[in-house]
């Protein structure tokens, strides 16, 4: 696994950790059953403390990316939670990309298109052709 933080970002160190393992399972570059390093040696790799680490996978474990057992570490789950589970955080994102873009001129055939192509590269249909064809991004 490939991680690289921003130490001069605004964003929390935890969180920037988590939103890239969430990419790399999107991506395919990180599959369903697949083992994570340990707390201790993903801390020790990236230079932060463990419990930077611990906090993104206790989260990502809470939102259904992850699985944890002791005996067997932590890994990317094998199913994840259902849609209906999510639209309401779905819109709540939405709302406020959609408020930016506004402000900064982004016409909506710009959003939508943009829209459309992050949905090609990570959404359902591009899981389920991905597994069909054996290859991933």
């Amino acid at each position: 696994m490939i991680v690289q933080l921003n130490l001069q970002c605004d964003v929390p160190l935890y969180l920037q950790l988590r939103n890239q393992i969430v990419l790399q399972i999107g991506e395919g570059l990180a599959q369903p059953g697949e083992r994570l390093p340990t707390v201790r040696e993903l801390a020790a790799q990236l230079g932060v403390n463990a419990m930077t680490v611990n906090k993104a996978y206790a989260l990502l474990k809470q939102e259904g990316y992850l699985v944890q057992d002791r005996r067997a570490g932590t890994a990317v789950a094998e199913h994840f939670p259902p849609a209906a589970d999510f639209t309401a955080k779905l819109e709540r994102d939405l709302s406020l990309l959609t408020a930016e873009s506004g402000l900064r001129g982004i016409d909506e055939e710009t959003f939508l298109a943009l829209c459309r192509k992050q949905y090609q590269r990570f959404g359902a249909g591009a899981r389920t052709a991905k597994e069909g064809s054996g290859c991933s991004l």
